[in-house]
């Protein structure tokens, strides 16, 4: 993929002065990911983070990826307004320009801050691992994860089944740790980098809900 970092810019004209989301969640469409997002992982990871930071947060997650091989404009402004990303590791998501154009954008962030680094270990991505990790390229081995392969069932049945009481608590643990990380963003600026995917870019878009 062609690295093209630019400064981000509010498509709009509009002022913006602050951060509009908590978690911008980073996932593939393709596989069963997907459906294990929307069926477990994201209502699971929203009931579970409002009960530890006390407000219902606010998850950007995009509907619109699927449809044609362009990049939205909007798309780029929602992730610069997040304060951390969270991202579903898959084979198919370090095979999506788009996943890894997200990733790579919340990375460059990182190295603006000198986040992720030796001195401050703490960053802006927090990877969960669905499947995989055996073909994934070297930077995204470089973090800790938390491992979800075994509660990666993406069916509605499986919340009926024994093993859906420990994806609760691996699921209260992954809050906690979010809760930290959003503890610890940095100020919201208006010029976060922005690594865009090597796509044609699509002036506008429809406002994707979360």
């Amino acid at each position: 993929m062609h690295r093209n970092v630019e400064r981000g810019q509010r498509g709009d004209g509009g002022a913006v002065s602050d951060y509009e989301f908590d978690v911008f969640l980073s996932y593939s469409r393709k596989g069963s990911s997907g459906k294990w997002v929307h069926n477990h992982f994201l209502p699971k990871l929203r009931d579970c983070l409002t009960d530890e930071i006390g407000i219902v947060p606010k998850i950007f997650v995009d509907q619109e990826m699927d449809v044609g091989s362009v990049w939205p404009s909007r798309l780029e402004q929602e992730l610069m307004r997040s304060k951390i990303l969270v991202a579903i590791y898959s084979a198919q998501y370090f095979q999506s320009d788009w996943c890894v154009a997200e990733w790579k954008s919340m990375a460059a962030r990182e190295d603006l801050l000198g986040l992720a680094s030796p001195d401050l270990t703490r960053g802006l991505i927090f990877p969960v691992l669905y499947s995989d990790s055996h073909n994934f390229p070297e930077f995204g081995l470089d973090r800790m994860w938390h491992d979800m392969k075994g509660y990666d069932n993406p069916d509605p049945m499986f919340q009926q089944s024994l093993d859906w009481l420990e994806f609760h608590r691996r699921m209260r643990r992954i809050a906690v740790d979010v809760e930290n990380m959003l503890l610890q963003v940095p100020k919201w600026q208006a010029d976060w980098p922005v690594v865009r995917p090597d796509v044609p870019i699509r002036a506008t878009t429809k406002f994707p809900g979360w």
